[in-house]
């Protein structure tokens, strides 16, 4: 008798386990931006917050606020953003050999750098500077509309080149990237 209640509790538990592990159902759901250059993908898994605040329904400031001026930022929310790449890169200039990386950003009211890490896996509020493989600078630009919620997109301008973009409100930032040559 004592076993049912016992199943009917470890199936209830491992059901909303298996529930908060559904991170499409997050505030800040999972997104995925993907190129493909000369045959060699580069990947970028990122969450997506919201301008409107997941906890009020309000809406918040985001650049300066959320996204802080002067701080490293994570790059979007959750888990650090993830960049994978099977082909050395050239970003402005900065050789990225293939593999695993964290993506953080430093925001600012001018230039934005784009920060990426060697270390992988971590909380996206784990940063470490000592593990910083480059700093880039990005290009600022405005978007002729609101982005929401935050985006990551590569443009393909060729079979061996295409451009990051981060967008969140009224702030794009870019940043070139080439393979290797």
């Amino acid at each position: 008798m004592r076993k049912v209640p016992i199943l009917m509790f470890v199936l209830l538990a491992f059901t909303i386990a298996a529930a908060q592990q559904d991170k499409s159902k997050r505030p800040s759901p999972p997104g995925t931006a993907e190129v493909t250059l000369s045959g060699k993908k580069i990947t970028v898994d990122y969450s997506r917050p919201k301008i409107r605040d997941p906890k009020t329904g309000q809406p918040r400031k985001i650049m300066g606020n959320v996204v802080p001026y002067g701080k490293v930022w994570r790059t979007g929310a959750n888990e650090a953003t993830s960049f994978q790449t099977q082909a050395d890169l050239d970003i402005k200039g900065t050789t990225v050999p293939a593999g695993s990386y964290t993506l953080y950003s430093l925001p600012s009211e001018g230039t934005w750098k784009l920060i990426i890490s060697k270390k992988t896996g971590q909380w996206g509020t784990d940063y470490d500077d000592t593990q910083d493989l480059a700093r880039i600078d990005m290009d600022k630009s405005s978007p002729s509309t609101t982005v929401d919620p935050f985006t990551v997109s590569f443009e393909k301008k060729s079979e061996t080149e295409a451009i990051l973009h981060l967008a969140w409100e009224n702030t794009g930032v870019s940043v070139p990237i080439k393979l290797k040559k």
